[in-house]
């Protein structure tokens, strides 16, 4: 009875091998599986910070015809100054575009850039607000003012939350063991904006009209 009992113990010793094994197969799938679940909710909080610095990109191309439209309407110029008017519209929602279809910090910094550049080279038009009292008084030019000041704080905002968002990810990428997860699963590293002085500023609009 002894012999057999003896006989039965390397049977139960390779039963608790095999649930050991299995065990830790589980574990590892299922950390590879929140590690995966990790990186994916890390990535999507990239892209929605990307999808909010788009959206203050676009709304500052949009109040700065929107001002303008406001000038024009309270104020009679002649028609060189309205044509050229009309060609900011133009110019500014071109470049709205390219803000919408940038695919990297470095495309939409070029895009503001070349709006600033298309506002700067309008100040020829000479309109000083301080001639136009009427202009002044214009509840919807003070209101555009406003909101022009607080997009470029909001850009500024997004732009960080953006970079911040793009640090967590690229740091899990890279660590281990969720570099391995990452590596298997084709997550790349995301480019930060440049801390460039004075990227996020539009020119002063006030200068333009």
């Amino acid at each position: 009875m002894a012999k057999a009992k003896e006989e039965k113990k390397p049977c139960c010793k390779g039963w608790i091998v095999g649930i050991v094994v299995i065990a830790l197969i589980v574990i590892i799938v299922l950390s590879g599986v929140g590690m995966y679940n990790g990186l994916v909710r890390s990535e999507v909080n990239v892209d929605n910070s990307w999808a909010n610095v788009q959206a203050v990109y676009q709304r500052r191309a949009d109040l700065i015809p929107n001002l303008v439209n406001t000038v024009q309407g309270a104020v009679n110029f002649e028609k060189e100054t309205q044509t050229k008017i009309a060609e900011l519209r133009t110019a500014t929602a071109s470049v709205k575009n390219e803000i919408q279809n940038a695919k990297t910090p470095a495309e939409i910094d070029a895009a503001a850039q070349k709006l600033d550049s298309i506002v700067s080279s309008y100040r020829g038009l000479n309109i000083n607000v301080e001639n136009y009292p009427q202009l002044k008084a214009t509840e919807n030019f003070l209101a555009l003012q406003d909101e022009l000041a607080n997009t470029e704080n909001k850009i500024a905002v997004e732009r960080q939350r953006y970079n911040t968002a793009v640090k967590d990810f690229n740091t899990k990428i890279r660590v281990f063991p969720t570099n391995v997860v990452a590596g298997m699963f084709g997550f790349e590293k995301r480019t930060f904006f440049a801390a460039e002085e004075g990227a996020e500023n539009a020119p002063d609009i006030e200068v333009l009209i």
